[in-house]
């Protein structure tokens, strides 16, 4: 068969057919008579070969090195193939996610565009420093996609960039808090928490909605953030959580902090009041978590918080009796 025929049939161009000839790849086993080219029929499966190979992203010299090692292993060839490629789409997927980053900075000119690939650079240096004045001047410089600010919020270490990816995250606008909702479903209990912390610091209802849903979440880390975050807000869904961090031992200051902020609506206060001395009553709290819930007391108005201090006063536990009849002092004074 001619170099013609053979192109028209395997849909290889003369000229490619002549390439490969040229490199060794394909060597036609004869001649004619008035010295064209003449493929037989192995050459011809030599091509086919040649060009099933192309198609997995072999290199022609690649190809020629396979189709000629007595000792080629195919399985090997493969697993090769399948790590070039999966590294190929890393780092196609990474330039698609700065180019997305970079067109929603919405830069009008080519300075612009050079300040945003230098911001969000900035964000994953290796210094410290550096992350941290990325972020500051993210708000007021170049703005930054919320996404890259999110990003850099839940894997940063640092408390200190932390702290200034979450004021600038408080600072994006919309998107935030839909996006760190998805990191509490991280595996990693610290991407939980950063994201945790990141919500209970954006404003708006959308956050606190998302703070709400957090109340639910199986990880007691993020729950009690979230309660933490609810108090400081006036939302009362956060109470039963908030005496849970007081019986723990966790944040359990803090904890009744946001009760007494809570405690400012009558109807809430004799809530807490009723929720802290359930506790009292049948939990099986060792001393010291029944003193933080006695403790918790001080800052709860209402006549259901003095009489609940009235009875702890009398209590067999003389830790919790003595606090609860100095709390009852200090209320008779003011």
């Amino acid at each position: 068969m001619l170099i013609g025929e053979v192109a028209r049939r395997s849909g290889v161009s003369a000229r490619m057919l002549r390439h490969y000839e040229s490199l060794g790849l394909v060597r036609p086993s004869g001649r004619t008579g008035s010295g064209y080219r003449e493929y037989a029929a192995a050459d011809i499966r030599r091509i086919f070969h040649i060009e099933s190979l192309r198609s997995l992203g072999l290199s022609l010299r690649e190809i020629g090195h396979a189709l000629d090692d007595p000792g080629f292993t195919p399985s090997a060839l493969v697993d090769d193939l399948i790590r070039q490629t999966r590294e190929r789409i890393a780092a196609e997927t990474e330039l698609l996610t700065r180019l997305r980053r970079i067109d929603a900075a919405d830069p009008t000119d080519w300075e612009g565009v050079l300040q945003a690939v230098a911001l969000l650079q900035a964000l994953g240096s290796k210094s410290a420093d550096a992350r941290q004045r990325a972020a500051l001047s993210s708000v007021d410089e170049v703005p930054v996609p919320v996404e890259a600010l999110v990003e850099a919020a839940l894997s940063e270490t640092d408390p200190n960039v932390a702290g200034a990816l979450r004021w600038a995250l408080a600072r994006s606008g919309d998107g935030g808090p839909a996006l760190l909702a998805e990191g509490l479903g991280s595996p990693v209990a610290a991407v939980r928490e950063r994201a945790v912390q990141s919500l209970a610091e954006m404003p708006g209802g959308e956050a606190t909605a998302r703070l709400r849903d957090a109340l639910a979440h199986p990880d007691v880390v993020v729950r009690g953030y979230a309660a933490l975050a609810l108090g400081t807000r006036g939302t009362a869904d956060a109470v039963p959580t908030l005496i849970d961090l007081i019986v723990a031992g966790r944040n359990d200051t803090d904890a009744a902090d946001a009760l007494s902020v809570l405690a400012s609506d009558t109807a809430t206060a004799d809530q807490i009041a009723t929720g802290l001395v359930d506790r009292l009553a049948h939990d099986t709290a060792e001393a010291p978590a029944r003193g933080r819930l006695t403790q918790a007391l001080a800052g709860i108005p209402g006549t259901t918080a003095v009489r609940a201090l009235v009875e702890l006063s009398h209590d067999e536990d003389r830790a919790v009796a003595l606090t609860a009849a100095y709390l009852l002092q200090l209320r008779d004074a003011r």
